[in-house]
């Protein structure tokens, strides 16, 4: 039996992803912070969110796959700044503390708002996987924004 070992960088394997929405930081910060709105774009099982947007508040959702597979993700809030900027600690089995993941809103003329998603995963595969889930959320987001927050 043979292991091959990587080492891993000392600040991790890191993504940032950035999006300009047609929308205020508001409407954006409401349709992350809001059980209901939350659940209509970021391919949430109905009635599986629920989100206490408060440091050190809980927060949890079941997602669910193209295909049907759901999969239930949990953590808490480490950050919360209305408007600007979200923090918060997804719970990951096997692991003493939480991954970070962090949302930063600029607005950006009088109706649009950069966004911008970070996460700093402890590997490469871990990171992809991350960035893509990530991805899939701010076209979920995207969408449910351009519907006029109706999804």
């Amino acid at each position: 039996m043979s292991t091959d070992q990587t080492s891993t960088p000392a600040d991790g394997f890191s993504y940032t992803l950035t999006r300009t929405l047609d929308a205020s930081p508001a409407q954006v910060w409401q349709a992350w912070t809001t059980p209901d709105q939350y659940a209509q774009w970021a391919h949430a099982v109905p009635g599986s969110v629920e989100l206490d947007v408060r440091p050190g508040g809980a927060w949890k959702a079941t997602m669910q796959t193209p295909d049907g597979a759901e999969f239930p993700l949990t953590g808490s809030y480490v950050e919360v700044d209305h408007h600007s900027r979200l923090t918060l600690g997804m719970d990951i089995p096997g692991r003493p503390d939480p991954t970070l993941m962090t949302m930063e809103l600029t607005e950006q003329g009088p109706r649009n708002t950069v966004i911008v998603l970070s996460q700093t995963c402890e590997t490469e595969e871990e990171r992809d996987m991350a960035e893509e889930g990530s991805g899939m959320l701010l076209d979920g987001l995207e969408g449910f924004l351009g519907d006029g927050g109706r999804g």
